[in-house]
């Protein structure tokens, strides 16, 4: 179901059907993808700093309607970085204490925790069906582990896997500058067919918070894991002809 508040939120851009599931306003989006309403997703965070564009991709893959079951895998350096940069204690996490991050009732089953060095988990293995995986943020250590194919941790594994099997593997680097080695891992990856997103959002919706700028690019990643989401920072074109703005960037 979807998160009431969500609907409240974004109730310009999107609406609900009958059964509470978010629907998209816009009948482009859904070409894509079929959304059925039992998808499963990985989501790994890793020690880049960027907390924030974790939590929201949780809280809007919740809210989708779409989603059934999340398997979670946080990096050690991850709980750091959210320590210092959200000012939460995710050290001894549990489920309690991940679905009041995320906005969750503390009883809900949504979020599965799995151990970094939980090799057995189900994201392990290919015979576990499900639609894709997302690493966000991504540290270079994790993107250049993945590109060698040297794996050593559960999220290692579970990207070597998503890969092999044909799913949807989303990395969302957050590092700058780029050095050689990142970007040539990045491009070796892109080549076996993960989707590099970075974390670089975009301005032209006008965002008013640091959450507002987070989404737009949590969005990003939604569509390219086919979740629907709202449609508050989709480009919709300019009202002004390409005449009209030339004059206006003259003067």
């Amino acid at each position: 179901m979807v998160c009431p508040c969500f609907l409240r939120e974004h109730d310009d851009s999107s609406q609900s059907d009958t059964m509470g599931n978010l629907t998209c306003t816009e009948t482009s989006r859904q070409v894509r993808f079929n959304h059925d309403l039992n998808m499963e997703f990985t989501v790994a965070v890793t020690g880049a700093s960027g907390s924030i564009y974790a939590q929201r991709t949780l809280v809007h893959m919740a809210a989708s309607g779409v989603v059934e079951r999340i398997n979670l895998i946080l990096s050690e350096a991850a709980t750091t970085v959210a320590r210092v940069e959200l000012g939460i204690d995710l050290t001894a996490a549990e489920p309690h204490k991940i679905n009041h991050w995320v906005g969750l009732p503390a009883d809900s089953r949504l979020i599965h925790l799995h151990r970094l060095d939980n090799v057995a988990a189900r994201p392990s293995s290919g015979s576990h069906p499900q639609e894709g995986m997302v690493i966000v943020p991504c540290s270079m250590g994790t993107l250049g582990a993945i590109a060698s194919g040297a794996g050593t941790n559960l999220i290692h594994r579970a990207a070597d896997v998503t890969l092999k099997e044909n799913r949807r593997l989303v990395l969302v680097p957050r590092e700058t500058p780029y050095n050689a080695i990142h970007l040539e891992n990045m491009l070796r990856l892109s080549r076996a067919g993960a989707h590099i997103i970075p974390a670089s959002p975009g301005f032209y919706h006008r965002p008013q918070t640091i959450e507002a700028l987070v989404d737009h690019l949590v969005f990003r990643v939604l569509d390219h894991l086919g979740v629907p989401h709202s449609q508050a920072t989709q480009w919709r074109g300019l009202k002004q002809q390409p005449s009209e703005l030339i004059r206006t960037r003259e003067d």
